[in-house]
């Protein structure tokens, strides 16, 4: 099944087995693509190749799809107007009451007076309208006062007083002994109406109340929905509620939603610590999944200069939990311009359809009462497209990834001890291959440096700022033109005479070494984003062994090539959709 890819060259334009060539170069006319030791038993077939300029306009087209593919993930939802459910008009009316009042730092009346007064009339309006409901609501206004240490932005001691928590606690009619927690916040920086950090989520927040005091049927557990009103002073009055509340004691997981942006999609980017049961939950409830271990992972790193008040539950109140954020436009978060205006009606609804199925689907489950027995075990999860969500046990995905790299290492030591390749032939092909991908990275990172460096002597440094499409523009350019200069340099000076269809199985066979050593890497470090490249591993090997007979007996056909990028739209347009949300987050940071 598999081919000898040692690299060979023609000696002779009169060589029976090599003879037809066009204006595409060499074409190979042997059975095995010339792979195989023993020439002389081996009949001549023609194989054929795909034209440079078809393949070309093909993988264009192949990398076109893909991106509409993960743009059409990107798009919004249908407004909901069903009764009991979210209803995301009514959410975007609290949204403009919160924001009309602009401003809302700590301290301030906007904050302590005017958004406060807002939130209980609203409360007391849901308490009123569901009285005769199976469930009891009741409301906590805190002020609390206290004092913590953090290691935050090199570390630093917190005061806070009389901060405000506006608290509400409901369950069903006679109490329960579990709550669930779901927080926001309402104040803001001192120059932004926070529309996104955080009034939109305290907007989803208070009809997420309504629909589940509207229900008929009685939750299992309760649920406390904190408003609080000091986050921006660094995670106050989380802390506050976390170490003063009575109720606190009775919390067992929470939900905390945030912003880094202006709508879109709501990411799930840090779960746990451990309780792999959170992550489960999310996976099977939320009716439009978007969540990513990866970007976990990054953010858990310190990478991004953030933080949250799942930090502040998490170390304060030994308790797990799921923290939602949203990241699009990041250009005008904490800016004057987060503005209602902004937020489409769509992603509330979005938000709101996958906080209240999360919710519901937690507060009627058996696990939250008996969570501690399922809290030991990290979690792999990600979404595709926002279609379906994929979660399994870190444990699992590292016998997966072993697994993966163990088949990759038997398929390329396989190919080295296949006839013709002695004295150890394929394998330095390959490892001159693998310098020739390798020199083409530096060299595009260098010319993307270079690039930069001209448009700062320029003055124009960050004209691509708010233009993300332009940035792709000029330094894709770059980078893409270096990249295949390098290896149209090799091919024709080094490669000069090695038939096309053999040197593209052998950068196959370097890009699955590549990815397959970064598989490795991830994994001995116990990072669960090793996901990535076991996707981007396995999927291109068992596609190429399923078509191993196709590309022997018809060559690189138009058929073998469709097929071929067809094995490969999972692993590439999700590793697309993780570049996008890099960009995302990334650019505006910068």
């Amino acid at each position: 099944m598999e081919s000898d890819t040692t690299v060979r060259r023609i000696k002779s334009p009169a060589t029976r087995h090599f003879v037809a060539q066009d204006n595409d170069g060499v074409r190979d006319r042997r059975e095995d693509n010339g792979y195989s030791g023993d020439q002389k038993r081996k009949p001549e077939v023609s194989l054929y190749l795909l034209r440079e300029g078809l393949t070309a306009s093909l993988v264009s087209v192949f990398i076109l799809l893909l991106w509409g593919l993960v743009h059409l993930s990107l798009q919004q939802l249908v407004i909901g107007k069903l009764s009991g459910e979210f209803n995301a008009l009514r959410a975007r009316q609290h949204l403009e009451q919160i924001t009309s009042v602009g401003p809302r730092p700590v301290g301030s009346e906007e904050n302590e007076v005017l958004t406060v007064g807002y939130l209980l009339e609203q409360i007391e309006s849901i308490r009123a309208t569901t009285a005769a409901g199976p469930h009891q609501l009741t409301v906590d206004v805190q002020r609390p006062t206290g004092t913590f240490s953090i290691d935050f932005l090199g570390g630093f001691t917190s005061f806070y007083d009389h901060v405000t928590n506006v608290a509400v606690r409901l369950e069903p009619k006679g109490g329960t002994e579990h709550l669930m927690l779901a927080n926001c916040h309402f104040d803001t920086v001192a120059n932004s109406p926070g529309a996104s950090d955080d009034a939109v989520s305290c907007a989803v927040m208070l009809e997420v109340l309504h629909s589940l005091a509207s229900q008929s049927t009685p939750l299992r557990h309760g649920v406390i929905f904190l408003f609080n009103g000091a986050e921006e002073n660094v995670l106050q009055a989380s802390h506050g509620f976390i170490t003063q509340h009575p109720w606190a004691e009775q919390v067992r997981a929470f939900i905390n939603l945030e912003a880094a942006g202006v709508g879109g999609k709501e990411v799930v980017f840090q779960t746990g610590p451990e309780n792999p049961w959170l992550v489960q939950a999310y996976v099977h409830a939320a009716k439009h999944p978007f969540a990513s271990v990866v970007g976990q992972e990054v953010f858990q790193s310190g990478v991004i200069p953030s933080d949250t008040d799942f930090r502040i539950y998490r170390d304060f109140g030994n308790i797990p939990g799921i923290d939602l954020a949203f990241i699009e436009n990041g250009f005008i978060y904490h800016t004057k311009y987060d503005t209602a205006n902004r937020i489409l009606t769509d992603s509330i609804q979005r938000a709101g359809d996958n906080i209240l199925a999360v919710l519901k689907h937690l507060l009627m489950s058996e696990t939250l009462a008996e969570s501690s027995e399922y809290r030991h075990g990290n979690m792999v999860f990600f979404d595709l497209l926002g279609v379906v969500a994929v979660a399994y046990p870190a444990r699992v995905g590292t016998i997966l990834n072993y697994m993966v790299a163990a088949a990759t290492f038997l398929y390329l030591a396989k190919k080295a001890s296949l006839p013709g390749n002695g004295g150890g032939r394929y394998v330095r092909d390959l490892a001159c291959a693998t310098g020739v991908a390798v020199l083409s990275w530096v060299v595009t990172l260098l010319s993307v440096l270079i690039v930069a460096l001209l448009v700062t002597l320029l003055g124009r440094s960050m004209f691509w700022y708010t233009h993300f499409y332009a940035a792709i523009g000029l330094y894709g350019s770059a980078a893409t033109g270096k990249m295949i200069l390098i290896h149209t340099l090799a091919k024709n000076l080094y490669y000069g005479g090695v038939r096309l269809l053999e040197l593209g199985d052998l950068y196959f066979d370097v890009s699955l070494l590549l990815w397959c050593c970064s598989l490795v890497w991830l994994t001995q470090r116990g990072l669960c984003s090793a996901y990535v490249p076991m996707l981007m591993v396995a999927f291109p090997l068992i596609t190429r062994l399923l078509l191993s007979k196709e590309l022997k007996h018809k060559g690189a056909s138009l058929k073998y090539s469709f097929l071929y990028l067809l094995g490969l739209t999972l692993p590439y347009v999700h590793f697309m959709f993780l570049i996008w949300v890099v960009f995302e987050i990334f650019t505006p940071i910068t």
